[in-house]
């Protein structure tokens, strides 16, 4: 299936969030019965004893300076994990030299636009799961799509958009056995190119959308360049990582 239409648009998720775990390390200190308070040491834990709790829950620092400006859409609280659900975008170098010539352009318009680290297509919103759901929500995902089929797309889906409703539908009931909040209704599926924080719909859409799909369409061969074959979905949750082959 291929793509084609570029799309400016405002996310009111935190799906491209990236959720990198820190172990904290317990430290003691405190003093005798009729001391003065001494200031406390926290002595370092041996990796040797962190190591025995591969499973154990960890923090996160919610410093949104380290994610560029994005901020959260939910508090983070010990022991909740983001997850998300995706069908991952594996780039050619056609498609990385195509996007060298869209984004400065773009950014004439938006200077704070940012290129996308990783690419992708949301079948899911961000939510919120306890750690020890993580197993049972990946194999009910792994379950839901076991037969599904895989398909082709680009930045903008023009064709397929039945079969990712299709998808889309398996997830949110899995969503649904979980008390999860479901997929936008009547969604439209794009992978996002780049990101800025703030609204900047005003500034992209008009000329500035219509110069960036000229640019698409004097790319050579850019309906081949914005073809992907999916054969899996993903499922990030946390700094974890779970596939689901389509056959």
């Amino acid at each position: 299936m291929s793509a084609a239409p570029l799309v400016g648009y405002s996310s009111s998720g935190s799906e491209d969030e990236a959720e990198a775990g820190a172990r904290v390390r317990p430290g003691t200190g405190g003093c005798s019965r009729g001391q003065s308070p001494l200031p406390s040491q926290k002595l370092p834990v041996p990796d040797s004893v962190l190591d025995m709790f591969p499973g154990a829950e960890e923090r996160l620092a919610d410093d949104s300076a380290k994610h560029g400006g994005r901020v959260r859409t939910f508090p983070h609280e010990r022991g909740n994990w983001a997850t998300h659900v995706y069908v991952p975008y594996e780039t050619r170098e056609e498609f990385l030299d195509l996007l060298d010539v869209l984004l400065p352009h773009a950014q004439t318009y938006v200077p704070r636009l940012v290129r996308m680290e990783a690419f992708h297509l949301s079948l899911s919103q961000s939510v919120v799961l306890r750690h020890h759901w993580i197993l049972p929500f990946v194999q009910a995902l792994k379950d839901r799509v076991a037969s599904f089929q895989r398909t082709f797309v680009g930045l903008e889906v023009t064709s397929g958009h039945t079969q990712f409703l299709d998808l889309v539908s398996e997830v949110d009931r899995v969503m649904e056995e979980f008390d999860l909040t479901t997929f936008y209704q009547d969604p439209s599926f794009h992978i996002s190119l780049a990101w800025c924080v703030g609204d900047a719909r005003l500034q992209l859409e008009g000329q500035c959308l219509r110069e960036l799909q000229e640019i698409v369409g004097e790319f050579e061969d850019s309906e081949m360049v914005l073809r992907a074959h999916a054969e899996q979905i993903r499922c990030k949750s946390g700094n974890k990582f779970f596939s689901m082959p389509l056959k």
